[in-house]
């Protein structure tokens, strides 16, 4: 057999970042064969500056709305901008279509190999049965009137069933029935939904807002705002006078992995609560959609401080700028220039291929694994600048 070897600056595994004097030896597929010694690797060894690191995760996407891209202005706000992505997401199928696979290509360009993707309808399962990227699929499922909870749970699973065919036993797909937000989906929704946690990734949106909590609190705040644009009658809603995750969170219990998203105005008591209710908790932060929508970004260093697993996402073209995880730790790095190298990319590859139950085969190079191998070049004093750039070696 013949094995390619590499041998980089610096050599990331998915938990510890290696100095000089290390290779990678993989199978021509990419195929992880060992990690050795220069020494002890012989010849044919490929020299790389820069750091060499598994394939990125993007644990957050929609992907269905590549064609809003620069379609909403930023600043928004969160209730205007759902507003938009709901009222204006309509295009042709073909438009749709071609979007969806330049924004796949984008990823797989910029390093991505696995992708947690929001699904409210089949407009992405064309291009993912060309099995290009590894998908967790969540069907995104909202419904904030207890009188449409049967019809939208109906239609989940109808795109559930669709989406779940992918997941054969060569194919790196999963799908799963996940709640879209707090303040979309009724408590008859949430019956239907939960039987189906059972031994998946559940996804929701979390906090995005400063007033999620104040709508469950004490039924005030802006969202009241967004239910009048939709021209809702949210007369039967009840406040529960705890903030929205309080709210929420036990529902989630049963689901293998959580998955909790933006987390923009997450306040520390809900994070020691969340912690101590699930051992598989993850929380996904994507900065630059929470720039774009609210100029505002997640505490980051309140999840540092209490050990909480961190996954990196882009949420979609109608919030971002582009689809690259690598933008994401530029922005990271920016405003958390304290935060080390070696725990972003950690957040970015291992910790991002648990939380979508991908990690028997993604997210650290261990023998046996196929996690895509990539070197980030453009490093500045050893961490991750603005014109750094990703090169993708092996898929």
């Amino acid at each position: 057999m013949n094995y390619l070897k590499f041998q980089p600056t610096h050599l990331f595994t998915g938990s510890e970042l290696l100095g000089p004097g290390h290779v990678l030896i993989t199978d021509e597929k990419g195929k992880i064969e060992d990690i050795v010694k220069t020494a002890d690797a012989g010849l044919g060894i490929r020299q790389l500056d820069g750091v060499l690191s598994p394939g990125f995760v993007n644990c957050h996407c929609h992907l269905e709305l590549s064609h809003m891209k620069g379609a909403i202005a930023e600043e928004t706000g969160l209730v205007d901008f759902v507003f938009k992505v709901v009222t204006g997401r309509h295009h042709s199928d073909e438009a749709i279509a071609e979007a969806i696979s330049n924004a796949e290509q984008g990823m797989i360009d910029n390093g991505i190999v696995a992708v947690g993707d929001i699904c409210n309808n089949t407009s992405t399962l064309a291009q993912k049965e060309k099995q290009n990227i590894a998908y967790y699929n969540f069907i995104e499922t909202s419904g904030w009137m207890p009188s449409v909870a049967e019809t939208r749970f109906e239609q989940s699973l109808a795109f559930y069933n669709a989406f779940n065919q992918l997941h054969t036993p060569n194919a790196r797909q999963r799908a799963s029935i996940c709640p879209h937000a707090p303040y979309s989906v009724s408590e008859e929704l949430w019956q239907h939904m939960m039987p189906y946690f059972e031994n998946k990734t559940v996804t929701i949106h979390n906090q995005e807002t400063a007033f999620e909590d104040l709508l469950f609190e004490k039924g005030e705040g802006d969202f009241r705002r967004m239910y009048e644009l939709m021209k809702m009658d949210i007369s039967f809603f009840k406040p529960t006078g705890k903030s929205s995750l309080r709210s929420y969170f036990s529902k989630l219990l049963a689901a293998e992995q959580v998955l909790l998203v933006h987390n923009t105005f997450t306040k520390e008591e809900d994070v020691v609560y969340a912690g101590e209710g699930s051992q598989n908790l993850n929380w996904c932060v994507c900065v630059n959609a929470n720039l774009y929508i609210e100029k505002a970004l997640p505490p980051i260093d309140l999840f540092r401080k209490h050990n909480c697993g961190i996954v990196v996402g882009t949420d979609s073209l109608a919030s971002n700028h582009s689809l690259s995880v690598l933008d994401e730790l530029k922005t990271i790095t920016r405003y958390f220039p304290h935060i080390p190298l070696q725990e972003k990319l950690q957040w970015a590859t291992s910790n991002g291929a648990r939380a979508l139950q991908f990690d028997a085969s993604l997210g650290s190079f261990e023998k046996g694994k196929t996690p895509g191998i990539q070197l980030i070049s453009g490093l500045v004093n050893g961490d991750i600048a603005a014109a750094s750039t990703t090169q993708v070696l092996c898929r």
